[in-house]
Order: structure tokens, then sequence, then C-alpha cells
């Protein structure tokens, strides 16, 4: 596996002396806006799930600063990532290696922004939620960007954590402290994270090859990592139940939770079962797009069911 330089390569289209200042919107896309969504998503679910009550402004404030910490570690992995990204086809029109914002830029944009979203959300909310977003940040922007996502394969399993930890400081913000509800949505999108990225990694392999990104289809090959597919979403349909079993998810989300669960499962063992051709790339694009929905289904069942309780006593 070829080693990549952490530097910026001159080569390449985003040569810092010649990058012109970005607009808004490359600011904006620097943040992973789709990225933030869904911790914006999850992070209120943690909410709900916590049988709390907060002030409605309290926990916009809470939710904004979760979002724009989550864009914080975002642009910071753009910033570190930016070789990487010039030579990838699905990356490679991000605003640093196209050339519409220095660095350098980015890279003060990312760290302000971090500082800024945990001050006002330990202000805003508690330290506990604050202490756990800059862990988060950290986790991302050095742990997973800086040493996992080119040193292992397990890259994404580890570096997973990152991105399940939106429950669990939505909990803290609203609870103070961090319980079980929170915890299983934590190991949830945990186990969901391996499945839906490798999906993804099945099909763009040869791309993360040229990167030097050693992904698990690149090191322990694609059938390997077509078995561990199936293996983490046969774990993940009866986890995905565990909310029914611990109280805190009702009927809807019990029938949710079954169907989602054997259709990832069953659209994994397609994986395994296709392995040539372009039929096996439409059958890992079919499972990497199932598992988004799969996600946001469960999540939005938890919501649907849970949701109206939050702010009840401040509303009524």
């Amino acid at each position: 596996m070829t080693t990549l330089s952490n530097s910026v390569n001159p080569a390449q289209p985003f040569a810092a002396a010649s990058a012109p200042a970005g607009d808004v919107a490359d600011y904006f896309a620097l943040l992973k806006p789709r990225v933030m969504a869904l911790v914006i998503f999850t992070a209120l679910v943690g909410m709900t799930v916590s049988h709390a009550h907060v002030n409605p402004v309290v926990g916009a404030i809470s939710l904004l600063m979760i979002a724009v910490g989550a864009g914080a570690s975002g642009c910071l992995n753009m910033w570190w990532d930016a070789d990487v990204d010039a030579v990838m086809t699905r990356t490679r029109m991000r605003p640093i290696p196209a050339g519409r914002i220095r660095p350098g830029e980015a890279l003060s944009f990312g760290l302000t922004l971090s500082v800024g979203s945990v001050l006002v959300l330990g202000l805003a909310a508690n330290w506990l939620a604050a202490g756990l977003l800059a862990f988060t940040i950290a986790f991302y922007a050095v742990i997973y960007s800086m040493w996992l996502k080119r040193a292992t394969a397990q890259n994404i399993v580890i570096g997973g954590a990152a991105g399940a930890l939106p429950p669990v400081i939505g909990q803290a913000v609203v609870a103070g402290h961090v319980g079980i509800e929170s915890t299983v949505l934590f190991l949830i999108i945990f186990i969901w994270t391996p499945p839906h990225f490798w999906a993804l990694a099945l099909v763009k392999a040869s791309e993360y090859a040229r990167a030097g990104i050693p992904m698990m289809p690149n090191v322990a090959g694609p059938d390997s990592t077509r078995r561990q597919i199936v293996g983490y979403s046969a774990l993940l349909a009866p986890l995905g139940l565990a909310p029914v079993a611990l109280g805190f998810g009702g009927l809807i989300y019990a029938l949710v939770g079954l169907v989602c669960g054997l259709a990832m499962l069953a659209l994994s063992v397609q994986v395994l079962r296709t392995r040539e051709g372009e039929r096996a790339n439409r059958a890992a694009m079919s499972l990497f797009a199932f598992s988004i929905l799969y996600l946001f289904l469960l999540f939005s069942a938890l919501l649907a069911e849970q949701g109206l309780g939050l702010f009840r006593p401040v509303l009524g």
C-alpha cells in the first residue's frame, strides 16, 4: 500500500499561494452539511429518549452547537485530507483540492468553530455535553483523520465512534448524564458504520488504492469484506431491537426495526453472493443506499414515538 505524504502536494490544484478566497457556499461545503444534518437528527433523538425536559431555547442552541462542532471536525478532516481528496473522483471538487479555499484558511476556520462550539455548548447546557463534543471533534480530526484513516483497515470501525456520539451528547445536554438509552443508540450507529462504508468501499476500491488509503477491500480483499459486512449486519439486526427490550422503543419502532434489520441483512447477503462485474457494484450500492434509509427510519420511529414529550412541560 502506498503511503501518502500528509503535506499539501504542490503539483495538485489546491496550491495555497494561488487559491482565491472562497465564497460562503465553499465555506459551508467544508462543514460537510449532509453529515451535519445526520448529526442534528441523531442528537435530537438522543435528547428525546432521555425522558428529561429542556428549555426549547437551550435545546435549539445545543443542537446548533453540536452541528457546528460536527462541521468543524469535517472542516479539519478536509484540511488534512486535501491530498487524498484531490485524487479521488467523488472528492476532488471539494473547496480545497479544487483551489477555491486555501488550506490555512480552512484550518483556521475549523479550529475557530471547534473552540466556539464547545464553549457555547458548555455555557448554554453543561460542561459534560461540551466535553463530549470536544472529545468527538478531537477523535474525528486527530485520531481518525490524522492516524487511523491512513494506518489501518480498521479505520472505519474504530473511527465510527466519532459519528456515533451525537445521541450521547444529546442526552448529556438534557439529562446531565449519559444513560443506557443513548449508549444503545451509540452502539447501533457504531455497528451500522462498517457495513455502510464498506459497501461503498467495494465500489470505490480502486480509488482508495490510488489514494493510498487502506480500506478493507484493498487490505483483506473484497470477499473478506463481504463476509464482514454480513457479520456486522447480523449483529445489527438484533441490536436494532434493543430499544424495545429496554422499554424506550414502542410497537412502531419494533416493527420498523424488525423489517429494516431483516432487509439490511438480506441486502448484505446479496452483496456476499454477487461478486462479479457491474452486478456486484449494483448490489453494494443498493446496500449503501438502504443503510442510510435504515438509520433514518429507525431514529424517525423513536422520534415519532417520543419526540412530542420533550418540550411538553415547557410549552404546556
